[in-house]
């Protein structure tokens, strides 16, 4: 009975030395630092996208903003145009509607591809700000959304599509391009920001 006492005692001692050598640093756990895209959602674009969409994403959108602004993580407003389709920079149809709750100080990215990160300064401005989680909202779902989603990930970014938040020409395929991404509801949203830190 002792002999079994001692080997179990030993067998102890060696699990706890190799669980934790002496010397040995502890892993470090990096911090959630988020960032929301808000992609797309100008007046040019609005009125071929799905009616069922937008009843209901721009108070997902407009949420996901106002918890953003209130924990002080950057909003990251994206804007598609071309040197000839336009829209043109400065016009009324280049611009969100006014019922978005950007601020003027959030940062601006304008872009000619349907993927975010495609020639802009959209990855040196999230490694300035520190952000490695990304949350993408806004339209086309099935083009510049699911594009930028697709860049974020290539350059080794967590990426998640805020389920409500997603606008398409139909809402059929926006409920696609939800199943196949990586996706999170919007109460899903509210508690990971609530407990991200700066």
């Amino acid at each position: 009975m002792k002999k079994a006492f001692a080997v179990f005692i030993l067998a102890l001692f060696v699990l706890s030395a190799s669980a934790s050598p002496v010397g040995s640093e502890t892993a470090k756990t990096e911090k959630m630092k988020p960032a929301l895209l808000v992609i797309d959602i100008q007046n040019e674009f609005l009125p071929s996208m799905s009616e069922q969409d937008k009843k209901t994403a721009f108070d997902y959108i407009n949420g996901a903003i106002r918890r953003f602004h209130d924990k002080g993580f950057p909003v990251i407003r994206i804007y598609q145009s071309h040197p000839t389709a336009g829209p043109k920079p400065g016009s009324e149809a280049f611009e969100f509607p006014q019922s978005v709750l950007i601020k003027p100080d959030d940062p601006m990215i304008v872009k000619t591809y349907s993927n975010a990160f495609n020639k802009t300064g959209l990855e040196k401005l999230l490694k300035e700000k520190g952000c490695n989680v990304l949350f993408l909202c806004g339209l086309s779902a099935d083009a510049c959304v699911l594009a930028t989603y697709q860049g974020a990930q290539d350059l080794d970014y967590d990426a998640f599509l805020i389920r409500e938040a997603l606008i398409s020409p139909d809402s059929a395929t926006t409920r696609f391009v939800a199943g196949i991404c990586e996706t999170v509801s919007y109460g899903a949203l509210k508690v990971m920001i609530k407990y991200a830190q700066n």
